[in-house]
């Protein structure tokens, strides 16, 4: 395994829908979105029924670390853990949370996965992505599942987990910025069509035809329900919270942003601290073994 880019160099160019990583608020929504979904699909690796064979994991995009330190504490069998993300500060950040979890067989590096991974081939038992539309574009996922699967094993597993757009909520105001999120994404080159489903429909034919080796190709999809007065239902809330600051930019820039952002955000913020609040988000993981 090569080491990773100069860690004091500049921050690189970067694909990922929230231009300025280097926002505090960003930092806050990615440790909470990262602790949310992992809490509500069950854990770190729920549709695995084996964890103990993967040995060296790598996590692209691994933002503040959270998945890769949880799978770290849950599963002892793990023997190296590497994080790559094209942030210098998320990895920085991933680098202290890791210390202060004296998680010292994890380590993270500044890496463009979107050029190359700069591993040696067939190193690593599996390689997860989580979330990849925020920063890959349709045309970018062919040659980064190609590195993907030149970094596996032979016998190991690549995983994608992918969210689609908000459709079922007790908000209207929540599902209007959705359909705005879902515009901007299409508009951008994250999604196939502008549909809620414009990535996840998309996920095993992906594998499938840019896999080269896979022989076998697995879903499982998750129903997410946050309500209020949930411990889930109340981070959501305040996920969501942050969002509607940090997408701002992103939306303008794709043509999504409304003239009356700003009441429509304050509306859904009333509506999500209503006691009947609700919404259910669809998540797909899709994994090939080799």
């Amino acid at each position: 395994m090569t080491n990773a880019l100069n860690p004091h160099s500049k921050e690189q160019p970067s694909t990922y829908f929230v231009q300025d990583r280097s926002n505090k608020e960003e930092m806050t929504r990615l440790k909470l979105q990262d602790q949310l979904i992992t809490t509500a699909m069950g854990g770190v690796l729920p549709e695995q029924t084996d964890t103990t064979r993967f040995r060296r994991i790598l996590d692209i995009g691994c933002g503040t670390g959270g998945w890769l330190i949880e799978l770290a504490k849950t599963c002892p069998t793990c023997q190296q853990l590497v994080g790559i993300d094209i942030s210098k500060r998320m990895v920085e950040y991933a680098r202290e949370h890791a210390y202060d979890a004296r998680q010292d067989h994890i380590s993270f590096h500044v890496m463009d996965a979107l050029r190359m991974l700069e591993f040696t081939d067939g190193f690593f038992h599996l390689v997860n992505l989580r979330f990849g539309s925020s920063f890959v574009r349709t045309w970018e996922w062919p040659k980064l599942l190609e590195e993907m699967r030149r970094v596996c094993r032979l016998d190991g597993v690549i995983r994608l987990t992918e969210p689609a757009i908000l459709t079922q909520s007790s908000s209207a105001a929540l599902l209007r910025l959705c359909a705005l999120l879902q515009y901007a994404f299409f508009r951008a080159g994250y999604y196939v069509e502008n549909t809620p489903t414009g990535i996840t429909a998309h996920l095993s034919r992906r594998l499938t035809q840019f896999g080269g080796r896979y022989i076998q190709v697995h879903e499982r999809p998750y129903s997410l329900l946050f309500q209020a007065g949930t411990p889930s239902g109340d981070a959501f809330v305040e996920d969501m919270v942050h969002a509607f600051h940090v997408l701002q930019p992103f939306l303008a820039k794709w043509g999504a942003l409304p003239s009356d952002y700003d009441t429509l955000s304050q509306q859904a913020l009333e509506e999500m601290h209503q006691p009947d609040f609700s919404a259910t988000a669809e998540v797909l993981t899709t994994w090939a073994s080799q």
